[in-house]
Formats: C-alpha cells, structure tokens, sequence
C-alpha cells in the first residue's frame, strides 16, 4: 500500500478523523521496512534511550499485563518485554505490515509479545484489561485525542498507569528554532533519500509542530480522569507523559 501521488496534509482543516486515520495507515504501510532504520538515523540512535527512560515509568507499579498502543514495529513493546520477561505485553497497531516486522523481531529476539490489528480510537480489548497501557511516537498520530486517551482510560485497571512517549513542539529559543529548523528543513530530505516516500517525512514535522504543547497534554489527559504529570528530554526534543488511573 502506497500513499496516492497528490495526498493533502494529514491534519489538513479539509480531512476529517476518519481521512486522516486512512492517509496515516498508508503512509506507514509504505515505508515499514525501513521504519526502524530511519528511527535511528534521524535521532542518533538517542530514541533508545528515551524508550529505556518512558519503560522503567510503564514498569514501576509492577503491572501484570501491559497494552503498547500504536506499536508500530513493536519496539517498545520489545523494550518492555526484555526488561520484565514475566510481564504479558500485547501490542496494538492499524499497519499490518508494522506488525508483521514487529513479530519477526520478536521471533529473533526470542521474546514472546503478542501483536494485533486494532483501531487506537476503538481498542478490541474489555473494560479494565490492562494494569499498564504505553504509547511511544503514536499518539500525535490519533486523529481525536481526547478519545484516544478515553479508550486507554477505560482499558486500564483501577490503579493502572498510562505513559505517552511523544515528541513536542520546539521549545521556544535558540536549540528550539534549531531543532525546527532541522525538523522542518533536513530531516525530510534524509527520509525522503533513505525510505523513498518524501511525503511521510513532510507529515512528521507537520504532525509534530500542530501536536499540543506538554502543558496541554497534560491537561487533556488530567480531563480524562488521570493524575498526570511529565518531563522534558534532550532539551525538550521529547517528553514522557505519566497518567495513573483512581
């Protein structure tokens, strides 16, 4: 599946949620099998380290079944399943071939997660069946947030935790009008040549720069019913929301 040649902007005021969710699954569909390399390449290999920091927060109330929304390739899925072997880790994703490239890793990792086809605004999971739900670099792609974090609510266990890994907006000043600069300028030319498709690394500094800031994050996220608080990475090129469930 490709993205059709003339694709308005995801998140443009002429599509709707439902468009949206459509142009986002194409894109990633097309450029899953170098999703991971670009990852790495793009960050400096320091996405590694932010997905260590946003496991050890999904970890910390010893949760017994873990839900990974918008799992893409299934890193942090991954992530969590190497650093607590005990755990059950289900991820959850609306790209079949991301999964499909997330359950070969696994299989190479030798790491038992289960991987499935489901819709982030309409999770094919009970009321209460996870003690922990994560979402690293997905949610900015929800095309209704607010339902987005109510169906990770309602998922939860009383007591459970969200924790969302995303990317904010630049900062104000010099490093954030750099990293703009970057965002906007270089990184689409670096995945255009390396994934062959220009118009997914023309979305991604879109997607980041109309994304709230962590402020308004927060706050969404505070009108769902969480106790939430989060933090700031690498000069604030990332951020970890915490949520827990009352």
């Amino acid at each position: 599946m490709t993205l059709p040649p003339a694709i308005p902007p995801v998140g443009d005021r002429q599509t709707g949620p439902r468009d949206k969710g459509r142009e986002v699954q194409a894109m990633f569909a097309s450029i899953a099998p170098r999703y991971d390399l670009l990852n790495r390449v793009l960050s400096l290999g320091v996405d590694r380290a932010w997905r260590r920091e946003a496991a050890r927060e999904a970890l910390a109330l010893s949760p017994g079944r873990m839900l990974d929304v918008a799992t893409g390739t299934a890193d942090f899925a991954l992530e969590l399943k190497s650093r607590a072997p005990w755990v059950e880790v289900v991820g959850s994703d609306f790209v079949p071939e991301m999964l499909e490239i997330g359950r070969e890793k696994a299989h190479a990792r030798h790491l038992n997660i289960r991987l499935e086809e489901g819709d982030a605004l309409n999770l094919p999971y009970p009321d209460g069946s996870f003690d922990a739900v994560t979402c690293a670099f997905g949610f900015r792609n929800f095309a209704d947030y607010a339902r987005g974090l109510a169906e990770m609510w309602r998922v939860l266990t009383p007591g459970g935790r969200l924790v969302i890994l995303e990317f904010p907006p630049p900062r104000p000043g010099l490093f954030g009008s750099l990293f703009r600069l970057y965002f906007q300028h270089v990184l689409p030319r670096i995945g255009a040549l390396v994934s062959g498709n220009a118009g997914a690394y023309t979305y991604l500094p879109e997607s980041v720069l109309a994304f709230p800031d962590p402020e308004r994050l927060a706050q969404l996220m505070r009108a769902t019913g969480f106790r939430t608080r989060y933090r700031l990475l690498t000069f604030g090129i990332a951020a970890i929301h915490v949520g827990d469930k009352g």
